[in-house]
């Protein structure tokens, strides 16, 4: 990071630009045009750092994007659309290859994928870890038993359980903390809360949860708070399905044990 805030800003668009599948060129031409407003290519060459005979090139490129407007002077203008279009434009793409990329997917998975009988499978970082748990929450017809630290029980996942409750999933939560039982509590009422066998506060635990006594996963904060959500290391997880999967036997079982010691409590 620099001292300027332009820069800083300036980097970041080019970044993003390329990540969206633009060359360095291209993405340079347009964040200079859209600093300024409009120019030629020596006005574009001159505060891009792009070579003169490489602008043409770059501006044909966002053009066939729809990025920018040529007025056909001598010399040539270009003008750059909106950030707020740009970024319109780029979240239709953005959605059009995602649905394309869901279709070939479904195409060529099997007809009815099969549920892992045995092993234990990893994932790493909250936001692969998060998917995963949503996908169990989608799936489940019975019943939920989750523990998770505050920081972990997102509106995401509040909402997924929320829609499970719904659909009559009975909802288990423990190991959150008093003002997070309350919240749940007033946007699932059904919800049942129970007391975790451990002091989350004092471990690394992430998440430890089972769905319909098939599924289940255990997750620790690697790097603990100091780890950004977006650090695969941030958070690791094993997880196992399947009604004679190991992991799930084991836990199956802890559960069993403390769902009937906490109702008989």
């Amino acid at each position: 990071m620099s001292d300027d805030p332009f820069e800083d800003a300036r980097s970041v668009a080019v970044e993003q630009l390329e990540r969206f599948g633009l060359s360095a060129y291209a993405a340079r031409t347009f964040v200079a045009l859209a600093a300024h407003g409009s120019g030629t290519a020596r006005k574009v060459s001159q505060v891009s750092e792009v070579p003169r005979t490489q602008v043409y090139n770059a501006v044909e490129e966002l053009h066939e994007h729809g990025l920018v407007h040529i007025q056909h002077a001598s010399p040539k203008r270009f003008w750059a659309i909106s950030s707020e279009t740009a970024s319109r434009t780029f979240q239709h793409e953005l959605r059009r290859r995602t649905e394309i990329l869901r279709t070939a997917l479904e195409e060529i998975e099997p007809p009815k994928p099969q549920a892992e009988q045995r092993g234990v499978w990893t994932v790493d970082g909250q936001a692969a870890i998060t998917n995963r748990v949503l996908e169990f929450f989608a799936d489940a017809g019975d019943e939920i038993v989750y523990m998770t630290v505050g920081d972990l029980l997102t509106d995401e996942i509040i909402e997924a359980l929320g829609e499970a409750a719904e659909r009559g999933v009975s909802v288990r939560l423990g190991g959150v903390s008093q003002d997070v039982q309350d919240r749940i509590q007033d946007e699932i009422p059904g919800a049942t809360m129970f007391e975790s066998l451990w002091m989350w506060s004092d471990t690394a635990a992430g998440r430890l949860m089972m769905v319909d006594g098939q599924k289940t996963l255990v997750s620790a904060l690697v790097n603990g708070a100091e780890a950004s959500p977006s650090d695969p290391r941030s958070e690791t997880a094993i997880w196992g399905q399947g009604n004679t999967n190991s992991l799930v036997v084991i836990l199956r079982a802890i559960f069993t044990w403390r769902l009937d010691t906490a109702e008989s409590e």
